[in-house]
């Protein structure tokens, strides 16, 4: 797979070049928050996480990377307990600043406390917990609102999922997204709050507010967020009906036997790949052995390669239906990273170059190949750590 990838990175690098100068000009005249630079190689350094809940057949994992931008606006958090709550719930979020992290960074910190508080002890499933989502991400704008400086911008999207032993429940708002995986496909995804959607426009014709070039106040590309608090001034209206709200659009999922994972992600990744490419490749890397954590370093390694210039972050939440490792699939893939790496070994590679796909901060493995043969022979046990 490092050798596909690096295939790939050959043939998009001529392409990327060209492509920069006019997607940063673009960014300039389309944003709120005026041009963002685009770098001359990207950061790829990550740092995947993850952890598991035995008892009742919850992993997870995580990572982020830096990519293409300036500077790095996209955050998570993992919760596999949660406070006064018995064990099988479990909360998980990626928020995607613009204008600044202050946003993300804070919804990442504060979001879960504000959903705990409105969860209490005893949670009435389903409508009580719908309910209570709505309430925390309100409350915590409001306490980010308090914190603000006076007249500055910037805001951010966040999704969400809170896992309970009967529900899933994910709420978001803006264009960070969830997708679900149920017995091979894609069962359920997260629809992007834009200005042009109906009722999103309808509320903010409502306030006062116009839509050019696709845009809020021909500005902003996302209808709901936190932050953004120049957009929530309208005299009179309450702040789920403001030009932008942060109010999320909360959906409850029964739990089935044949769940198999939940991918939560950046709008970065949802540009570079489809909800079925996504779901086709978790698949067929959890068919490996492959740790949640490295599974989403290699994901968002396989996002820039195809051509994504933004900050990247994913969080997969794997259940006890998702797939399990299997012999075939990895005497496959070995097989053809080896024919790959003899077809490219005399190819030119780029200035910056990408490191192994999904095995950052585990030097032992000094290729892919040599993963998945450990991972075969039993050699190695994919137990993630907690970690931020």
């Amino acid at each position: 797979m490092a050798a596909f990838a690096r295939l790939l990175e050959c043939l998009l690098w001529s392409a990327r070049k060209e492509q920069e100068a006019e997607e940063e000009e673009e960014e300039g005249r389309r944003t709120h928050d005026g041009p963002r630079s685009l770098l001359d190689a990207p950061r790829c350094f990550q740092r995947p996480h993850g952890g598991a809940a035995a008892s009742w057949g919850l992993r997870f994992g995580a990572s982020a990377v830096q990519g293409w931008r300036a500077h790095m606006e996209d955050a998570h958090c993992a919760w596999l307990a949660l406070p006064g709550l018995p064990p099988g719930w479990a909360f998980f979020a990626v928020l995607d600043g613009h204008g600044g992290a202050r946003a993300a960074l804070f919804g990442a910190r504060h979001l879960p406390g504000h959903v705990f508080e409105a969860l209490g002890t005893a949670p009435d499933e389903p409508e009580g917990v719908r309910g209570a989502l709505r309430r925390a991400f309100l409350n915590a704008d409001a306490r980010l609102r308090a914190l603000w400086p006076r007249g500055e911008p910037g805001g951010s999207t966040a999704v969400a999922l809170l896992v309970s032993p009967r529900f899933l429940y994910l709420a978001h708002c803006g264009d960070s997204r969830a997708m679900l995986s149920r017995a091979g496909a894609v069962a359920f995804s997260t629809e992007d709050h834009r200005p042009l959607r109906p009722r999103e426009r309808e509320r903010i014709h409502n306030a006062g507010g116009t839509i050019r070039r696709r845009r809020l106040e021909g500005s902003l590309a996302v209808s709901r967020a936190l932050g953004d608090f120049a957009y929530k001034e309208a005299p009179g209206r309450p702040p789920e009906l403001q030009l932008v709200s942060a109010e999320p659009e909360v959906t409850a999922l029964a739990r089935q036997a044949e769940d198999e994972f939940m991918l939560l992600a950046s709008d970065g990744v949802w540009d570079a790949m489809s909800g079925a490419a996504l779901a086709r490749l978790v698949a067929s890397r959890l068919c490996l052995g492959l740790a949640p954590e490295l599974l989403c370093a290699q994901l968002l390694d396989t996002c820039l390669c195809k051509g994504s210039l933004d900050n990247m972050t994913c969080v997969l939440v794997c259940f006890p239906g998702a797939p399990r490792p299997c012999e075939e699939a990895i005497r496959k893939e070995l097989a053809l990273d080896a024919a790959l790496g003899r077809r490219v070994s005399g190819a030119p590679q780029p200035e910056h170059g990408f490191q192994d796909p999904g095995l950052r901060g585990h030097p032992r493995f000094t290729s892919w190949g040599r993963a998945l043969l450990q991972v075969s022979r039993g050699a190695v046990r994919w137990n993630g750590g907690m970690g931020y």
